[in-house]
């Protein structure tokens, strides 16, 4: 087991009084299990910042008591502080998890020394393996050419989920470290030109409730290398990924294609809320012959 195939960053499913259903959160994480390559656990998806630290460290546990065993489990532990990382990722490893994904300190815009010496503490004080999350557009801060060359030295920085949405940096990264990084692709709507450029790792929040329609596809083009298929299928989900990651409300529709598989999450919590009826509507008539496909 490892960072590459289709990983699910988990969403966190919500009573209507607010509070965390656990026992949905271990029967969805237990389903997904033998259907992708890996879980996430505390990642965007999961809605990780409107989690207290007691509430994710949680999720951690429920999910090992669920899934651990079955497939390859990947904590986020990002958070603002270089100490509230550590103490996550070592709640963390305390559950057995498998591994780490790191992003840079959201909000606080470290400099790029000061994004290293982050990174290489948490390294030294966890010794896990470790899936970077480039994703400046929420932290603040992008993971540089220096910073990422010096953390592929060491055993534990494997892999990176690239989040940039630019085309070019994909380029760029695959032309300069592809002997050295498992390349994750972390934008939904690119994951076609992903693994046109060799990536072998998709993050995808959809397949929280399409599980088979992103296994299919990375079946295709990376495993088969059958671009002409590939294509085929990218075009049959492009629509639903394009929602997602431009809309403005990736885990409002993440929610909802939930529910549209028979897995009722619960809305977001505040300040997100629900999708309008309009966009339910919408969002239902992309998804369901995907669903029908897969059943």
């Amino acid at each position: 087991m490892s960072f590459e195939g289709v990983h699910t960053p988990l969403v966190t499913p919500f009573k209507e009084d607010g509070e965390i259903d656990h026992a949905l959160l271990g029967k969805h994480a237990a389903n997904l299990a033998g259907r992708v390559s890996g879980l996430g656990i505390g990642g965007t998806t999961g809605e990780y910042y409107a989690l207290s630290f007691e509430e994710r460290v949680k999720t951690f546990n429920t999910v090992a008591e669920a899934a651990g065993g079955k497939t390859y489990l990947t904590a986020g532990i990002n958070a603002t502080t270089t100490k509230e990382v550590i103490r996550l990722g070592l709640e963390a490893k305390r559950a057995g998890l498998s591994s780490l994904l790191v992003a840079a300190p959201y909000y606080a815009q470290p400099t790029q020394e000061e994004l290293l010496s982050h990174m290489l503490k948490v390294d030294d004080a966890l010794d896990m393996p470790i899936m970077l999350y480039n994703f400046p557009a929420r932290t603040g801060t992008e993971i540089s050419d220096d910073v990422l060359a010096t953390l592929l030295e060491r055993p534990n920085f494997i892999a990176m989920k690239e989040s940039t949405g630019d085309i070019s940096h994909l380029h760029h990264l695959v032309t300069h470290f592809k002997d050295r990084l498992v390349l994750s692709c972390g934008m939904d709507d690119q994951a076609l030109e992903f693994f046109a450029w060799g990536a072998k790792s998709w993050v995808g929040g959809a397949s929280n409730f399409l599980p088979e329609a992103h296994t299919a596809l990375f079946d295709a083009c990376v495993k088969q290398n059958d671009f002409v298929l590939g294509r085929k299928l990218m075009t049959q989900l492009l629509p639903v990924l394009e929602l997602l990651e431009r809309s403005g409300k990736f885990i409002q529709y993440v929610r909802y294609g939930c529910e549209l598989v028979g897995l009722p999450v619960g809305v977001a919590r505040a300040p997100l809320g629900s999708l309008t009826q309009e966009e339910r509507s919408a969002f239902a008539q992309l998804v369901q012959p995907l669903i029908r496909n897969a059943q």
